[in-house]
């Protein structure tokens, strides 16, 4: 899929985006390696421990239809500049692989990082065994 066109979807879902307090909207679109796509937006808690991400958002929606394996994630937001992903969306992502692209755009304007480029030396679950 053309990356612009998953942008495009990212910032749809950003639409969507339920932000009362930081009113900084967030869009993601995950793309599974069978081509299939999932969005998500932000949405805001006023216990800010429940806010959930945008990506987080678009991951385990993804997880719960059964999709387990990601090729790339767009992220947009409201903000003046790319938004990268958090640490906890972070972890989350390399958890199905550090072979996804992570793209990260402003205006459509897009760059592209693998997410070990983002969180190297990352601890998953061969750690564990």
């Amino acid at each position: 899929m053309d990356y612009k066109i998953l942008v495009e979807k990212a910032y749809d879902a950003m639409t969507y985006a339920y932000v009362p307090y930081s009113k900084f909207k967030v869009g993601a679109a995950l793309l599974t390696k069978s081509g299939k796509v999932f969005t998500g937006c932000n949405v805001e808690s006023a216990s800010l421990g429940a806010t959930n991400c945008a990506e987080r958002t678009a991951v385990y929606k993804a997880i719960s239809e059964g999709y387990r394996e990601f090729e790339a994630i767009a992220i947009v937001s409201s903000g003046r500049d790319f938004t990268y992903p958090c640490g906890i969306c972070r972890q989350v992502l390399v958890e199905f692989g550090k072979d996804i692209d992570i793209i990260v755009a402003k205006d459509y304007d897009y760059e592209v990082y693998k997410i070990d480029d983002l969180l190297p030396r990352s601890f998953t679950g061969i750690d564990i065994k």
